[in-house]
């Protein structure tokens, strides 16, 4: 008497995020909960998450192969899923968004959900199936929570109606200049993008959230160099940038709606003595910019910090950096 084998469970991991797993140790354990945790279609939970967003950052590849983060806003609902399989955005990048070049039938993207001041997220990772000049249509590939360390807490309200763009010409630069270092030295939270050409033959793209204490990512002339904390372990981020060292990152001023998008090359220092500089980081990763474009006003959603919040900076629950 035979029996047929049982399948082994399927693996989301690819041999990017592998890597960076073996060297944390965790290799074993990703193995056996990456099936469970990493799914192809939209709990609902995740569903009705998207659906009370007013906005969702999006990951997306441009024509040169170079990776870009930014952000879709509208009115709660503009981010719905008809499906557990598909979720349909009611929003498209501006002409001047470099976002815009990545989006189009079939393009990979990555997209993120988070409430800054519940602190969730949910990320969900697909193909375009659908665009039109009014919104688009994803096909999920993957979808997964995360945890809500180093999300600082920020309320929203709407400068003007999200419906309202007001595209300017955007300032296109070959690297950073005084007003986007003094951005991003000011700022706590960005969001990455990066992305891996798959051995089937595919594209995986994924965008992320990173947070700390103000100041957390130094600045040395073009050059930025980011802590990297102790996480979920999935390693999605760093694991794509060892792979594919290409990283896109997008800085908010909270405050003003301007948007400072950069993309560049990437490594991962996974042993550097740097990383004793930087308190609380476990490895560090650099982009060398090569592409920088800023969007004054861009956003109609502002935030306001939240310094009684339990997760602020008073409380000394966040790495401190150097």
């Amino acid at each position: 008497m035979t029996t047929d084998p049982i399948a082994a469970p399927r693996q989301p991991w690819h041999a990017g995020e592998r890597l960076l797993q073996a060297s944390a140790g965790m290799a074993e354990r990703m193995a056996q909960i990456g099936p469970k945790i990493i799914r192809d279609y939209m709990p609902d939970q995740h569903r009705d998450f998207f659906a009370q967003l007013p906005f969702v950052v999006m990951g997306a590849v441009d024509e040169q192969g170079d990776p870009w983060a930014g952000v879709l806003e509208g009115l709660p609902g503009f981010a719905v899923s008809p499906d557990p399989r598909s979720l349909r955005v009611s929003a498209m990048p501006d002409a001047d968004d470099p976002l815009r070049a990545g989006l189009g039938p079939d393009k990979s993207i990555g997209l993120l959900g988070i409430e800054l001041h519940t602190r969730r997220r949910n990320r969900m990772n697909g193909r375009v199936a659908a665009a039109t000049d009014k919104g688009f249509d994803v096909a999920v590939a993957q979808s997964f929570g995360n945890c809500p360390q180093y999300i600082q807490s920020r309320d929203f309200h709407f400068s003007r109606s999200p419906s309202l763009r007001f595209p300017s010409a955007p300032h296109e630069l070959a690297g950073l200049d005084d007003a986007a270092r003094a951005l991003i030295k000011a700022s706590d939270t960005f969001f990455v993008a990066s992305y891996v050409d798959t051995d089937e033959g595919g594209r995986a793209v994924d965008v992320s959230h990173r947070g700390g204490k103000r100041g957390f990512v130094r600045v040395d002339g073009n050059v930025l160099t980011i802590p990297d904390f102790s996480g979920n372990r999935f390693f999605n981020t760093l694991g794509n940038l060892a792979a594919n060292p290409r990283a896109g990152l997008v800085f908010i001023d909270f405050e003003r709606g301007d948007v400072l998008q950069v993309s560049g090359q990437a490594e991962v220092l996974l042993d550097s003595p740097e990383a004793q500089g930087f308190e609380g980081a476990e490895r560090l990763w650099r982009v060398h910019v090569r592409r920088v474009v800023r969007r004054p006003g861009a956003l109609a959603l502002r935030w306001t910090f939240d310094a009684y919040s339990p997760t602020s900076l008073a409380t000394g629950q966040w790495p401190k950096s150097a």
